[in-house]
């Protein structure tokens, strides 16, 4: 076959997966859960069903498969994200409350050991395969990304960012690291084996950059940013392309065999589903509607399904201080969804 003719081949390909694609309808399932706690970041466990959804105090553990509790982790005061490490039968959570992060066991969900993290401010967490490092983010002053040991819980370096609101992290898995600052409107590049700063790329038009993901086959970094999110060359750092999406980003998913990017919006009550064409050539194939403030995801790239998770509120008592931010008050938790987006 002749160079034209491959290309040719894979062009049509291509554009026959897209349509396949936008011919199926993206479902949303809202599941009653319940419970206590606001939330942020949630993880699903790929291929088993289980998701871990960080409730402030502690951390639920839900059947997605039958929508029910089968478990929870106590004991995380302003717990913010979770992370999973099956080779080593552990789990993380990021305890903002107490500047630490809780070791437990991914099969009994016992704890094991609390990690003092002496920077503070936690937040974003991640596995990295490449240096086999749990990689934290953390809203410290200055902001900081530390890595652990994985099998032991030690805290074996840390690097400092030129931001106080460092977000996601993702990596290339080969040597770097890739952080969003909320703040700086940029991305910062770490070697992961030294937690050494690189570079730093700029990120405009995309503001308040939070969510991340790394396409591996194609060197291409995706940022998560309020009403337009980015593409970007590892290589070079250069934006390949943008994304227009729903405002109130704070996290993004990857399905990496079916090329799709989950973008969910908080403050629109939606999630934009957009397909990777080509490296630099991106498609919005869906916008589906989820619940007001459910604003992170994460998918199960097995099953390849995505989760979102939202508590309800009441109403605030009529003096309730303003939230962080200038955020509207809330009232107490009455009710919460776990929402599951399907094809």
């Amino acid at each position: 076959m002749t160079r034209l003719l491959k290309i040719a081949s894979a062009l049509l390909l291509g554009a026959s997966l897209i349509a396949s694609l936008q011919a199926q309808t993206f479902k949303v399932q809202k599941v009653r859960i319940g419970g206590e706690g606001g939330t942020d970041y949630l993880t699903a466990e790929p291929g088993t069903g289980r998701v871990f959804v960080s409730r402030g105090s502690h951390v639920m553990v839900l059947d997605a498969n039958k929508g029910t509790v089968i478990g929870d982790i106590l004991d995380t005061p302003g717990t913010h994200g979770i992370a999973l490490v099956a080779k080593y039968n552990h789990g993380f959570t990021t305890n903002r409350g107490d500047s630490s992060v809780s070791m437990f066991d991914l099969k009994t969900l016992a704890a094991i050991k609390k990690i003092k993290i002496p920077a503070g401010g936690l937040d974003g967490i991640m596995y990295d395969e490449f240096s086999d490092r749990i990689i934290l983010t953390n809203h410290s002053k200055p902001g900081t990304a530390t890595a652990i040991d994985p099998s032991t819980g030690v805290i074996t370096g840390q690097a400092e960012l030129e931001d106080n609101a460092p977000e996601g992290a993702a990596s290339d898995g080969k040597g770097k690291l890739f952080v969003n600052n909320e703040s700086k409107n940029t991305i910062q590049v770490l070697d992961a084996n030294g937690m050494k700063v690189l570079a730093s790329w700029p990120l405009a038009p995309c503001e308040g950059p939070t969510g991340i993901a790394y396409d591996r086959a194609t060197d291409r970094i995706f940022s998560g940013c309020g009403k337009t999110s980015a593409v970007l060359d590892a290589k070079t750092g250069k934006i390949v392309a943008t994304i227009a999406n729903g405002d109130g980003v704070d996290a993004l998913g990857w399905d990496p065999s079916q090329k799709l990017i989950y973008i969910p919006a908080g403050r629109d009550s939606s999630v934009t589903i957009v397909h990777e064409d080509s490296p630099d050539k991106y498609s919005v194939i869906a916008t589906v509607t989820t619940g007001a403030g459910a604003k992170t995801i994460s998918v199960d790239p097995v099953k390849h399904v995505a989760y979102l998770f939202q508590p309800v509120y009441g109403p605030p008592p009529p003096d309730a201080p303003q939230g962080p931010s200038g955020r509207r008050a809330r009232g107490p938790v009455v009710d919460a969804f776990l929402y599951v987006i399907s094809h």
